[in-house]
């Protein structure tokens, strides 16, 4: 495994080359075990996906820094891909903000999003959502930037201002934080093409493209997004949604006829469960250890 330090310099060269970089969200270990051996180069821990997972609960901001920072350590220990966390809104004030990143850091993340949303926060594509002032959420990336033991852990600042305020107002909020520190930049939830092309053209730092499946942003291919310049191209709950409708399938079927046969294509095998959660390697480990 590679130290944090060369994952933190292998995100941002694969960031930075505005290539639209296809990132998979992962809500658990498990999901981040199986977007790292489908050959993903970057695992997102996702507030959203975590909050659904974990809790049953919709994005509320129900999940605290300690939920974070257990699932990113587990995350860590499980695959070797950088890991970009998914901090909502920092857990409070500049001071708040700067324990989360040391915390999250220390825990194996190396990438930290913060938004600019108020507390309680929503998912980005929920209605009825509101924004601090843009020089408080300038105070929290401050405090990022130097908090961060690395220079080279990247800190995403997140603007929900479009849904309130309309482009122009998020393209000029994004633009403030990355001249703050940010070393990239999501506007959330844009509508429309024509405005999709906007963000990385009149924004001098990378950006993130955030794809949520029924969600207000246009889905695109990877490809276009790349044409358009965005660093990141972002499917965080796609590995979640999948799995649950895989799991209203089976189940269904279970129900339904009291029974379920590998051969129905409807479960992972058991062999595939166990290789997915490394059973062949800690047997090897067992057996060397009884030796």
């Amino acid at each position: 495994m590679k130290s944090d330090e060369s994952l933190n310099l292998a995100l941002s060269q694969k960031i930075k080359t505005k290539s639209g970089l296809l990132v998979a969200g992962a809500a658990n270990a498990l999901a981040a075990r199986i977007i790292y051996q489908l050959g993903f180069e970057v695992v997102y821990l996702s507030g959203a996906g975590l909050t659904n997972n974990f809790y049953g609960m919709p994005d509320l901001a129900f999940v605290g820094l300690h939920d974070l920072v257990e699932h990113t350590a587990a995350m860590r220990d499980a695959m070797p891909l950088p890991i970009i966390v998914d901090a909502d809104t920092g857990f409070g004030n500049a001071l708040n903000v700067r324990h989360t990143v040391r915390s999250l850091e220390r825990a194996g993340a190396n990438a930290i999003q913060i938004e600019d949303q108020i507390m309680p926060k929503k998912c980005g594509h929920f209605s009825d959502k509101s924004v601090v002032d843009a020089g408080e959420m300038v105070s929290k990336i401050r405090a990022a930037v130097d908090a961060r033991q690395s220079g080279n852990l990247l800190i995403i600042a997140r603007t929900d201002s479009r849904a309130m305020h309309g482009l122009d107002h998020a393209i000029e909020r994004a633009q403030l934080y990355a001249d703050n520190g940010a070393d990239i930049t999501f506007v959330e939830a844009p509508e429309g093409i024509d405005e999709l092309r906007r963000i990385p053209l009149e924004i001098t730092c990378p950006q993130v493209v955030n794809v949520v499946i029924g969600g207000k942003t246009p889905s695109l291919s990877q490809q276009e997004f790349s044409k358009m310049g965005f660093g990141m191209v972002l499917y965080a709950n796609a590995a979640l949604q999948g799995a649950m409708r895989g799991m209203t399938n089976a189940l269904s079927h279970l129900k339904e006829h009291g029974e379920l046969k590998e051969d129905l294509n409807l479960v992972a095998s058991f062999e595939e469960r166990q290789n997915f959660v490394q059973k062949p390697f800690f047997d090897q480990l067992d057996s060397h250890y009884k030796k």
